[in-house]
């Protein structure tokens, strides 16, 4: 009997009552996960499920050109990635990359949906989480939109920290470029106006957080609206 202690650091995993959890349990498998590392490039078949656990975090990101992407969502130990919604077993959409390394519990596709079928309340909590990441792509889509990156950058830098529990975020600047979907020597410049106003400071390959309410200020409200979605819908 695998009890909560036992389980992988995964929010989804420790929402389920034991009785859900031991139908998925003989089939997870705990592995090693690097930051850069790619699940799923876009055309893959989607036959696994990845349950991010710990400070591990998974982007997704989307071609908008055909030499560049832009992130819409990080996904860490609240959630899963990889045919939450459709069942699995088609091709991916999105370009699933590890950013933050660390242990991911991964689930075959197959798997999961027999245990839907057998357990309506898993069956539920996993509909729950699917509104969840519906809402957290249209956030996405808004937040693009909407903001500015300067707003934007702030935002993907706290919940980077909010996701890992540190002070501190190992990512280039062309990773996080990357991520906003805008050119490295635009992010720098977004950077020295917040290192010059004692927000952040940087080493190599690394941003570490000076004064974080400052940098919730310069934030937009994103992070806090989908956070308040997630313990509206998984309560």
């Amino acid at each position: 009997m695998a009890d909560l202690i036992t389980r992988p650091f995964n929010g989804l995993l420790r929402y389920l009552k034991q009785a859900d959890y031991e139908l998925l349990a003989p089939s997870l498998v705990v592995v090693e996960s690097m930051a850069g590392e790619t699940l799923y490039h876009p055309g893959d078949l989607i036959d696994l499920v990845y349950f991010p656990c710990g400070p591990t975090l998974v982007s997704l990101a989307v071609a908008v050109e055909e030499d560049r992407e832009v992130a819409t969502g990080l996904v860490g130990c609240e959630g899963a990635v990889g045919g939450v919604i459709s069942g699995g077993l088609l091709p991916a959409y999105t370009r699933f990359v590890v950013r933050v390394g660390g242990p991911l519990a991964r689930l075959p596709i197959r798997r999961l949906n027999e245990a839907k079928h057998q357990s309506a309340e898993l069956r539920r909590l996993f509909e729950r989480y699917a509104d969840f990441f519906v809402a957290h792509q249209s956030q996405s889509v808004g937040c693009n939109a909407a903001h500015s990156n300067e707003q934007r950058a702030a935002k993907w830098i706290l919940q980077i920290i909010e996701h890992t529990g540190v002070e501190h975020v190992a990512l280039t600047h062309e990773e996080l470029a990357g991520l906003l979907g805008i050119g490295r020597s635009y992010l720098t410049r977004i950077i020295q106006i917040l290192k010059s106003e004692g927000i952040l400071d940087t080493a190599r390959g690394e941003i570490r957080i000076r004064d974080r309410a400052a940098l919730q200020n310069r934030s937009c409200r994103c992070n806090h609206w989908l956070d308040k979605h997630y313990a509206e819908v998984l309560s």
